[in-house]
């Protein structure tokens, strides 16, 4: 019998999991990870980790599988926390759950599970793994889960095949309605628990609240750019390199906040992101105000009328080589190659068509249709068919 370690985190997807191994004939054990335990700025109850462990338990007996709790807040606190803190101070917006994953999940945990003698590490992701041969080797494949409502293969999109030869998804066949079916008919806890939400293992977090314990309020301007404005009709470099066409597309606009009129205060730069609407407190307008663009050097925000806006938009964005990574390192790109792909900039996003081009200092993603809101520090990931084959980090 193969040992399996399941991340069991309180909520239904991961029971079922675990469920499903069992009856697959693995050895399970069950474990739960506390990861966070400051709740002065969780926002009550939402998802307070001793209710989330209670049911993790609850849900070990009724299956019969060994079940421990493993504190891993202060490598949480290392890897994730402080990273996120660090990334907000440079006006980038992380993405704690794509990181949560690759750090902590299928690293930290993993070397847990492992020592425990585990053959392989499951969690509850609406996503499948495959295995085919390249080259007479094995070769891990991530692919979108079964129910596109709720596939989360974007959220691992930074494993390694290392870290995909020990990982088990047995819900990525399932839909939603069809878990909560199994865990009705074995009648665990979990089976009628919402869904948690908020950042991973944190639950529902005041994000402003939360950041302020490292970043200080600043009082700065919220300033208003007119869709006319010139500088929404820059004229394409003439005669120039296929690299500095990319360049042009993906670039950040040089807004200063003599361009547009003042709307209204903040309390700090760091707080927002493009395509946010909620949270400017600015009312009056004819439409929504969309921050199109932050500058933590001068700590302003600048916005623009309506989802139409222009400053939302770009074509392309660019990915450092440090930060470009792939699952299916047979399929990478050398400097002067492209690929076509399926792509996309946010969770839930229906995936788009791009041009991957690779140069010798980066990626550049050019996409058929501009893309609204593309956020620095956010993660963008690329496919080919149900497959998602690597990402990088939005420059």
């Amino acid at each position: 019998m193969k040992r399996v370690v399941v991340g069991l985190s309180g909520g239904v997807d991961s029971s079922v999991a675990a469920y499903l191994l069992q009856q697959q004939g693995y050895e399970v054990i069950g474990l739960f990870m506390k990861n966070w335990h400051d709740d002065s700025v969780t926002i009550s109850n939402e998802c307070p980790w001793l209710e989330d462990s209670n049911d993790a338990l609850l849900v070990a007996e009724k299956l019969g599988i060994p079940f421990q709790t493993v504190d891993l807040s202060e490598q949480y606190k290392e890897k994730i926390v402080d990273y996120m803190f660090n990334e907000y101070e440079k006006g980038r917006t992380p993405n704690p759950d794509v990181l949560c994953n690759r750090e902590i999940k299928f690293d930290v945990f993993m070397k847990i599970a492992l020592d425990l003698g585990a053959d392989f590490v499951a969690t509850g992701h609406y996503c499948r793994k495959g295995e085919i041969e390249v080259d007479g080797k094995p070769v891990y494949q991530l692919l979108s889960g079964a129910d596109n409502n709720k596939d989360q293969s974007y959220f691992l999109c930074q494993l390694s095949q290392e870290q995909l030869s020990k990982a088990l998804f047995p819900i990525g066949e399932l839909t939603k309605p069809e878990v909560r079916k199994i865990a009705s008919e074995m009648e665990l806890i979990t089976a009628e628990k919402r869904d948690s939400q908020g950042l991973c293992f944190i639950g529902k977090v005041r994000l402003p609240e939360f950041l302020q314990q490292k970043l200080q309020p600043k009082e700065g301007l919220i300033v208003q750019i007119d869709k006319n404005d010139t500088i929404y009709n820059q004229n394409k470099p003439e005669n120039a390199s296929e690299e500095a066409l990319l360049k042009f597309e993906a670039q950040s606009l040089p807004y200063n906040p003599k361009m547009g009129k003042i709307v209204g205060k903040h309390q700090g730069a760091h707080y927002f992101t493009n395509g946010q609407r909620k949270g400017l407190g600015v009312g009056g307008t004819t439409e929504p105000l969309f921050i199109i663009a932050t500058d933590v050097e001068t700590n302003t925000v600048y916005t623009g009328l309506g989802s139409e806006h222009p400053g939302l938009f770009k074509k392309a964005l660019f990915v450092e080589n440090s930060e470009v990574h792939w699952i299916r390192q047979d399929l990478a790109l050398k400097a002067g190659e492209k690929m076509e792909v399926m792509a996309r900039i946010r969770y839930r996003q229906p995936l788009q068509k791009a041009t991957l081009h690779q140069f010798e200092n980066g990626m550049y993603v050019s996409f058929e249709e501009p893309q609204s809101a593309i956020t620095e520090g956010q993660f963008v990931s690329w496919h080919i068919g149900a497959e998602l084959i690597g990402s990088g980090v939005i420059s």
